[in-house]
């Protein structure tokens, strides 16, 4: 859904050429799930645009 007060977010996100897809990888000597720490993971090309603010009801 869309809240109308957002129409110019929802616009500019629509705007945007999208970007190639980041690639994540996984340390390969990690084999147990649960051992998985920050430092396993290596996130790759991930060129994130800058966020759009908007307001939210409460």
């Amino acid at each position: 859904h869309l809240y109308l007060n957002h129409l110019d977010q929802a616009n500019l996100q629509l705007s945007r050429t999208p970007r190639a897809l980041p690639q994540m990888h996984l340390n390969p000597e990690v084999s147990d799930l649960f051992s998985f720490r920050f430092e396993d993971f290596q996130l790759e090309n991930y060129t994130p645009y800058p966020h759009i603010a908007a307001a939210v009801s409460v």
